[in-house]
């Protein structure tokens, strides 16, 4: 691998002063004054995280930070120096998130443009294969996909592939009423939502896809987002969620989970098949 100095001096154009390494990423000093981060990956990872950081930038939405070039083992990107977020930072994330939904997608399942089809979440692979309707789209690409591989690891026994399976079967009508296809992080969780010195909530690492909107909303409430309540009060003042919403926020948690079952074992198989069961009821 190049070092992450070579790479950023050839990708940026610019003569490096200083790197300094910051867990798995670098911080890049340039001769302009700028720092930027340099974070390695495989070349799909790679690209797929540039085209979601791209796609997701839109007018209103949240900021995420800025690609300033890519080769096949290094993403440049904007370094977003931390500070401090409050409620109401929080409360604007959701109309900004809530814009970012908006924006739309082609279709369920579609990936960014310039994005790959074989595309990551975290470090579990995930496909971006395309259906017509959500429901039966998020069963097979987003649940069952993840399940057999979670079952195959001994990650999910055998009664929770049961309970997860019968929540497919029926998963018509367990999603309330059909939605576009909206424009999704697709790994909201509360690590990938950053403090920025500014002020504002930046969203980091994403696996961006169409999707649920609802998706992206679940995967805050999994995974502990401390100001939940008004990040969707100003989410629902841009865009109001369809009426049992709450009731459906376990079935979204479905796919998370199972990914972390994938990648880190049984806690979360146990978790997902909890969730599946609270789904059908």
């Amino acid at each position: 691998m190049n070092s992450p100095a070579d790479a950023v001096a050839v990708i940026t154009g610019q003569h490096v002063r200083a790197a300094t390494p910051r867990g798995t990423i670098w911080l890049i000093e340039l001769g302009d004054g700028r720092t930027v981060v340099a974070k390695p990956g495989q070349a799909s990872q790679i690209l797929a995280e540039a085209a979601g950081l791209r796609w997701l930038r839109v007018p209103g939405g949240p900021p995420l930070p800025r690609v300033y070039g890519y080769d096949d083992q290094w993403l440049i990107s904007e370094y977003v120096p931390a500070g401090r977020t409050d409620r109401a930072a929080s409360e604007q994330l959701g109309r900004e998130l809530a814009t970012m939904h908006l924006a739309g997608a082609a279709t369920f399942g579609c990936a960014p443009p310039e994005g790959p089809h074989q595309a990551w979440i975290g470090t579990a692979p995930m496909a971006n294969v395309t259906g017509a309707r959500w429901p039966q789209w998020y069963a097979e690409h987003r649940v069952l996909r993840y399940l057999r591989i979670a079952a195959d690891r001994g990650a999910v026994d055998a009664a929770g592939a049961r309970a997860i399976n019968r929540t497919c079967e029926r998963i018509d009508e367990l999603t309330g009423p059909d939605e576009p296809p909206a424009r999704l992080h697709g790994d909201l969780w509360s690590g990938n939502v950053h403090a920025g010195a500014d002020g504002r909530a930046w969203l980091l690492d994403p696996a961006a896809h169409g999707g649920h909107r609802e998706t992206d909303l679940a995967m805050l409430a999994l995974f502990g987002y401390a100001n939940l309540d008004q990040l969707l009060a100003g989410y629902t003042d841009v865009a109001p969620l369809a009426p049992g919403w709450q009731q459906r926020v376990p079935l979204h948690q479905l796919f998370p989970l199972l990914v972390h079952a994938v990648l880190f074992g049984g806690g979360y198989g146990v978790r997902a098949a909890a969730a599946a069961q609270a789904a059908s009821r």
